[in-house]
């Protein structure tokens, strides 16, 4: 399966992608294309030194359909099957996310349906909980609201910060996104309304 990736900053989910490639760990998953939409996005440093073809959209200076649009097109143009959204900070149109539907992956760092949105950690820890995590799960056009495909927690520590919970969390997003894109590469993902069967190997 052809994969691209939409990235926004420093792209540390991307490298994880990469580094499994490097180690045969993607099987039946191909990265084609990176897509970014800050010309700054350590991603693109990423991209280049894995051999990837990357594109920048400046999404500052157009309209988020208009953005979506120029995706779509350079999505067509590579032939990607599927999107990794990695530190990707921006919303989808529902155009851009029926043409891909149930096939945009997402990680994000709460144990959804908690804690949605772009502060999950100081939300979390603003809420007292003694536990958070991450959420791999399909995109849909909500915020953060998709199908849950896999989730791991982690304990949330007396003194933690956001800080030092995004630095605890962060390895176990990596694995988490890997395995989802493995999952997904398989055909081993049935969704069924907001649920997600994970089916037994072929």
């Amino acid at each position: 399966m052809r994969f691209a990736v939409m990235a926004s900053g420093r792209g540390s989910n991307f490298q994880a992608l990469i580094d499994a490639r490097a180690r045969s760990e993607l099987p039946g998953a191909e990265l084609v294309q990176l897509i970014v939409n800050k010309s700054d996005a350590q991603a693109v440093a990423r991209a280049e030194a894995a051999g990837i073809p990357w594109a920048f959209i400046d999404s500052g200076a157009m309209a988020r359909a208009e953005f979506d649009r120029c995706a779509l097109a350079l999505l067509r143009d590579c032939r990607a099957e599927a999107v990794v959204l990695a530190g990707f900070m921006r919303l989808l149109t529902p155009e851009f996310i029926a043409a891909f539907r149930h096939r945009i992956l997402n990680i994000h760092p709460a144990l959804l349906p908690l804690f949605p949105g772009a502060h999950a950690h100081r939300d979390a820890l603003a809420a007292g909980v003694t536990e958070s995590g991450c959420s791999a799960h399909f995109v849909d056009e909500g915020v953060d609201t998709g199908p849950v495909i896999l989730q791991q927690t982690v304990p949330i520590l007396p003194n933690d910060d956001a800080e030092t919970l995004a630095a605890r969390i962060l390895p176990h997003e990596h694995l988490l996104l890997l395995e989802a894109v493995r999952l997904l590469a398989a055909g081993r993902l049935e969704v069924d309304g907001n649920a997600i069967r994970i089916l037994p190997r072929k």
